[in-house]
């Protein structure tokens, strides 16, 4: 399938990446991107040749959060119908899932690597849940998931930046690499997922036993 907004590439047997592709708009997560995201999604949870998944951003953000021009030209009912969707295929795929976070993961972009199994950061990247600041809530009961309660309820009252350092300290990035070795570093840690025997297995043991965060 031909995607418009995201990139898709197989770099290694039973490996795939798939990244975000608005680099110009910092990889802001309109309504056709999730689309895209969803379909890709179900593209590779059915092909039983991927093992491992990769999702990264192109150019220097991983991903700034929602488009928020469309909210306000849009539907706002039928754009958070739509997101429930999106975030439920994401937190529910069955394949293990790791986040390469090349730049600033902001608001849905920090929501979009918590979702992911793991996270392997660039030197560049950072996490916020900004949107606090404008009146749109944050996603407390997901980041409260993967970071300790008093912190994630600091992150989203305040809408501060959460640097690489904290991150990695809090158990929220598993790995800090050099820019230029972020997917080869990344391609490395799909791969022993992808040879161990048990890792589809455990990945499913992880969806049933996580809370239903996205319902409709």
């Amino acid at each position: 399938m031909a995607y418009e907004y995201l990139k898709k590439e197989l770099p290694d047997t039973g490996i795939a990446l798939i990244a975000l592709n608005r680099p110009e708009k910092r990889n802001a997560l309109s309504t056709q991107l999730r689309h895209e995201i969803v379909d890709c999604l179900g593209e590779l949870e059915a092909d039983d040749s991927v093992r491992v998944v990769i999702l990264t951003g192109e150019g220097p953000s991983f991903c700034a959060g929602f488009d928020l021009k469309e909210f306000e030209t849009g539907d706002s009912e039928s754009i958070f119908k739509q997101a429930t969707e999106y975030h439920r295929v994401v937190y529910t795929f069955p394949k293990p899932l790791i986040a390469a976070v090349n730049g600033p993961a902001f608001a849905g972009g920090m929501d979009l690597a918590a979702m992911c199994d793991l996270r392997v950061a660039s030197e560049n990247a950072s996490f916020a849940q900004p949107q606090v600041r404008m009146g749109v809530p944050a996603a407390y009961d997901l980041i409260s998931r993967v970071l300790p309660q008093s912190l994630a309820r600091e992150l989203c009252l305040t809408g501060r930046t959460m640097g690489l350092e904290e991150a990695r300290a809090c158990g929220f990035v598993n790995t800090i690499v050099a820019p230029d070795q972020l997917l080869a570093e990344t391609i490395v840690l799909a791969r022993e997922i992808s040879d161990a025997l048990a890792s589809q297995s455990m990945k499913r043991q992880f969806v049933e036993n996580q809370p239903d965060l996205f319902t409709n």
